[in-house]
C-alpha cells in the first residue's frame, strides 16, 4: 500500500454543484460520508483532497484501517448477481433473439 504522502492522491475525487448549498461540493468515492463545500470548483477539489489527507493521517495514527483507493484495487471481471426468475427468462429470450450468449448480451447492456 502507498504511504500517506502518495496514497491520498490515488483516491477518486469529483466536484459537483450543490443547488441546496449554492456552492460546489468536493467528494471522494472511497470516503462517501465526507464532503467539502466551496465557492469555486478548484477550492472544492483542493478542500476535499486536503480533508482526505488529514483523515488518512488521523486514521493511521490511530491504527485504523484506511480504505484502499479504487484505482489500486484489482477486479476479477466476474460479477454474480441475483435477479428475479422472470427477468432471467426475459434476458435469456433477448439473447437468443439476438443470436448471442446470455453473458455476451448482458455485457453489451452493461457497457452502455
Amino acid at each position: 500500500m502507498s504511504n500517506i504522502s502518495e496514497q491520498y492522491k490515488h483516491y477518486t475525487y469529483r466536484v459537483t454543484w450543490s443547488t441546496e448549498d449554492n456552492e460546489y461540493v468536493g467528494l471522494c468515492a472511497e470516503f462517501p460520508s465526507l464532503s467539502y463545500l466551496a465557492k469555486t470548483q478548484v477550492e472544492a477539489l483542493d478542500g476535499i483532497v486536503s480533508l482526505i489527507y488529514s483523515v488518512i493521517k488521523d486514521m493511521k495514527s490511530n491504527n485504523e484501517l484506511v480504505p484502499e483507493p479504487l484505482s489500486e484495487k484489482k477486479y476479477s471481471g466476474n460479477l454474480k448477481i441475483k435477479i428475479a426468475p422472470e427477468t432471467h427468462r426475459w434476458l435469456a429470450l433477448q439473447a437468443a433473439e439476438h443470436g448471442i450468449s446470455l453473458n455476451l448480451y448482458i455485457n453489451s447492456k452493461l457497457a452502455l
